[in-house]
């Protein structure tokens, strides 16, 4: 067996070998959509995403007889262990041709470099922290991935597992296919109780972006502080995603929810764009022309499927109504106009909330997990 070597990307040209290594992992997998080449190298740009002004990551290649056959990023987010009083680093990007040893390779590699950061626990996949993409497909995989959510081969679990990593939990993606059934009975229980507090629901003003998307960051942070794997987003970091996720948002499905023009609640629902990107490849140009642009431009008009991506409530205000008003008018207006979709990502002992999810008629679809392992 040849050996297998795992280098540090540290140039523009590895860094683009990492980036298109996927298409060879996942060129007859129906369900893949190919992420736009141009939005992952911004991704991992030190220089322009805000993570790296407070954390550190790095990208590892494994390669054998010079043939790339994997790949990994460890990342450290000191934000996360100051406010959950860990030690832990993150893996994600985990891509890798079904052999365990090059698996185990390209752990040891991540593992050792989380180590020169002092961090005694790997967790993952986690794209720099949780407020990115995360979690192991571990069910679901006949499915494509919605916007903002991982795809992965079923084999990963096992090459996973038998490099020790054990399950840290696991997050359920929801389908909601009809109109509920017993939809009228819970908005008026959910209306009744809003009405009493004073809540006024509006849509988001897409002309004051930077203000709301300070209010929506407010609420976040508020509202999953006790959530399992919670890091708040920083200032930088959310207006980032904001001016990333704007030319996608549509008013009606992205509500703000104010009692007393105080922001208590939010619901983020948008198309899901990945519909479209199945259909360029990852490139916008080809031979310097347009073309993957335009057939973007075109299977957008077609899209009929969304993502309810986020929902917010400060806690003095979980049991007033106002989550099950947000979901219901997003749904409302996403039926009206033909649309099918997900809600994701819920975590598994979310009981108050996997069960209204349930009673609204949603299916669990899919699940995804998180590992850890022990790094002394």
């Amino acid at each position: 067996m040849s050996e297998i070597k795992v280098s540090q990307v540290r140039s523009r040209a590895d860094r683009n070998t990492f980036i298109r290594f996927p298409w060879c992992i996942y060129e007859n997998d129906p369900a893949w959509v190919p992420p736009l080449i141009i939005e992952r190298n911004a991704f991992l740009d030190r220089k322009r995403h805000p993570f790296y002004l407070h954390g550190d990551a790095t990208l590892f290649l494994a390669k054998r007889n010079g043939e790339v056959v994997g790949r990994i990023m460890a990342s450290d987010d000191p934000n996360y262990n100051s406010l959950q009083q860990s030690n832990v680093g993150c893996f994600g990007l985990f891509d890798c041709i079904d052999d365990g040893e090059v698996a185990a390779a390209l752990f040891r590699a991540a593992g050792e470099w989380l180590r020169r950061k002092s961090r005694s626990e790997m967790m993952g996949p986690i794209d720099y922290s949780t407020n990115y993409v995360c979690g192991l497909l571990i069910e679901g995989f006949q499915y494509p991935p919605t916007l903002l959510t991982a795809h992965n081969p079923p084999y990963y679990a096992d090459l996973i597992e038998n490099c020790g990593f054990t399950k840290a939990k696991d997050w359920y993606a929801w389908w909601f296919s009809e109109q509920p059934t017993g939809a009228e009975r819970l908005r008026e229980i959910a209306s009744t109780r809003a009405e009493k507090q004073g809540v006024r629901v509006r849509p988001v003003n897409l002309k004051d972006m930077a203000g709301e998307a300070r209010r929506i960051r407010a609420i976040y942070n508020q509202a999953w502080e006790k959530n399992w794997g919670f890091v708040p987003f920083t200032e930088a970091e959310f207006e980032h995603m904001a001016k990333e996720m704007k030319p996608l948002l549509v008013p009606p499905g992205t509500l703000i929810a104010e009692i007393r023009n105080e922001p208590v609640a939010f619901v983020i629902g948008v198309p899901d764009i990945n519909v479209a990107l199945r259909h360029i490849n990852g490139r916008l140009t080809t031979f310097g022309l347009p073309i993957g642009l335009l057939k973007l431009l075109y299977y957008r008009t077609k899209i009929r499927t969304g993502r309810l991506v986020a929902l917010g409530v400060v806690e003095k205000y979980r049991r007033a109504g106002i989550a099950e008003v947000l979901v219901l008018q997003v749904m409302d207006e996403a039926f009206r106009r033909g649309f099918t979709g997900e809600l994701s990502m819920t975590l598994e002992d979310n009981v108050m909330v996997n069960r209204f999810i349930e009673a609204m008629g949603a299916v669990r679809y899919k699940t995804y997990r998180i590992y850890s392992k022990s790094l002394a």
